[in-house]
């Protein structure tokens, strides 16, 4: 009896343990149902003048060679950092040698920018403006910016028509600013104001080519009142929903939403897109400590959120505009503890197969841990939002979008923890299970707790129509595997680590338990065992 055969003949005598479950059989020849990698469409990164480091772009290439992404976005395309606008002897110049050195490197790796329209540079914004994070980026309009602001736009993309060519550029998208409603942390203006910059970004990119995408109002995470109804947040209005029993039972919806709907159809202004962040959270820039500690919502509402921006969109004159949400994550802190751990993994796998055919993307923030927006962190796992932390080890959360791109583009089977595909190029079969815990799935994983505890699941299902003798390749990502924050910990938490045990994190990072398992003559493969709290499992067809 070979090893594999063993850990399923212990884990069959241990179904008392975990609970009968009924075995599901899935016929591989069966019709599938054709879905879209909307998970691989798009990444975040952190501002565009981080894109000019090797390790970004090393992480960038990896990325992207691994989970498949097509596009990133980022911040800051317009900052002073990257010298769009150059004064000499009193004239404006543009100045497009940065953003082109992070372009150029980008399409060679056959990734596109979702190109941010943001933030001001110093010579449009207002005298006083206001600026967000440690860099500084101006976020107050001036009585003369939306002119201006036009112009730029307008140079901008005729520039990247002139050196890309326009059949390239009518793939990119043009989001306007990010998270305006977030006044004055974003955006030191009134949402008036944000509609005119929309406008204006709209006229100056449409009249390079009419076909050019553009769309937003790029806006932060949904809420369950109306703080952001007027022109400007009011926060007073919001104290409801920490005195709520239970905040999953409110009513949350997008914010601006409709206003940029009804604006935009107003003003006769075109909306290929609608953009927002669907953060499963309210107030969580400190989930475990503040204002937002508990307003973490429950694990499905990330689906509930997906199904009302279709309803609303689909009821707007703009009912073929595609969706893509530029950012998401366990929480917007770039400091949450989770980020670094095991359960978030569990999270996106489970929430990307629960929103498949709702969203055209939807943007994990960030694939990099460099990331500045608070500044550089002290340590090496700092709860930052990347996938690959600093040094260039891979967490959780990597391996997560890794295996969701590993599926195949047909749909075979699926239920709630155990999605089976078959890729049209081959036939393969490629099947994805997780464990989500029951007791968890009130509130998404958030704060310095591991959560490696729970009820484990039972995977038990058979795939028939198999070739004779198929071979099948098991990886499994689970508290032991993988999960490089726990094996830091057991290190001792060096800070730095050193050049080899740098070198030693790597292995331990990329390393999954495998096993493997093969038809029999029949083309039948029985999958029977156990799946731990917050695992990931990956079974793949390898011949």
């Amino acid at each position: 009896m070979n090893s594999f055969k063993k850990i399923f003949f212990g884990l069959a005598l241990s179904v008392t343990m975990f609970g009968q479950a009924q075995n599901i059989k899935v016929d591989v020849n069966q019709s599938g149902e054709a879905f879209d990698h909307y998970w691989s469409k798009m990444v975040g990164a952190g501002r565009a003048n981080e894109a000019l480091r090797a390790g970004w772009l090393e992480q960038m290439e990896q990325v992207q060679e691994n989970c498949g992404f097509e596009y990133v976005r980022f911040h800051g395309l317009f900052h002073d950092d990257m010298f769009p606008i150059i004064i000499e002897k009193g004239k404006t110049v543009y100045n497009w040698q940065y953003i082109d050195d992070v372009f150029d490197r980008l399409l060679d790796m056959n990734v596109k920018p979702f190109v941010e329209l943001a933030f001001l540079p110093t010579s449009m914004a207002a005298k006083d403006s206001k600026t967000v994070f440690w860099w500084k980026a101006n976020i107050t309009p001036a009585d003369d910016t939306f002119g201006k602001w036009h112009d730029l736009v307008e140079a901008f993309t005729q520039h990247c028509v002139d050196r890309y060519g326009i059949e390239e550029v009518l793939t990119w998208y043009f989001e306007v600013w990010n998270e305006p409603n977030l006044y004055p942390l974003f955006w030191d203006g009134t949402k008036s104001q944000y509609f005119e910059m929309y406008k204006q970004s709209a006229i100056a990119v449409k009249s390079v080519d009419k076909r050019l995408k553009v769309g937003g109002p790029s806006t932060s995470n949904f809420v369950p009142d109306e703080r952001f109804a007027g022109e400007v947040t009011n926060d007073k209005v919001s104290e409801a929903v920490f005195a709520a029993d239970d905040i999953n039972a409110l009513d949350w919806k997008g914010v601006w939403i409709e206003d940029f709907l009804e604006y935009c159809e107003k003003e006769n202004l075109p909306v290929d897109f609608v953009s927002t962040h669907p953060y499963p959270t309210d107030y969580a820039f400190n989930p475990e400590t503040g204002k937002g500690r508990g307003l973490t919502r429950y694990v499905n509402s990330l689906k509930l959120d997906l199904e009302w921006l279709n309803e609303t969109i689909s009821k707007s004159a703009f009912p073929n505009a595609e969706i893509h949400l530029t950012e998401w994550n366990t929480s917007p802190s770039s400091r949450d503890a989770m980020h670094d751990r095991l359960p978030s993994a569990a999270y996106i796998v489970k929430s990307n197969l629960d929103c498949i055919g709702l969203t055209n993307s939807l943007a994990f923030w960030t694939f990099t841990d460099i990331f500045e927006e608070k500044g550089g962190a002290a340590s090496i796992f700092h709860g930052g939002f990347g996938m690959i932390n600093y040094q260039g080890l891979v967490k959780p959360s990597y391996h997560a979008y890794r295996m969701l791109h590993q599926l195949g583009d047909q749909k075979i089977y699926n239920d709630d923890y155990l999605f089976v595909s078959k890729k049209s190029s081959d036939g393969k079969i490629v099947a994805l299970a997780y464990n989500y815990p029951k007791e968890y799935e009130n509130a998404v994983p958030a704060g310095s707790d591991k959560r490696e505890k729970g009820t484990s699941k039972k995977l038990d299902f058979t795939l028939t129509g198999l070739k004779a003798g198929a071979n099948f390749e098991i990886e499994i990502l689970d508290k032991d595997h993988g999960n490089i924050h726990n094996h830091w910990e057991a290190m001792g938490k060096p800070e730095p680590p050193t050049r080899e045990q740098i070198k030693m994190m790597k292995v331990y990072a990329n390393t999954m338990k495998m096993d493997h398992a093969k038809a029999d003559k029949n083309g039948v493969l029985k999958i029977n065992q156990e799946i731990t709290p917050w695992s990931v499992v990956l079974i793949k067809e390898i011949n």
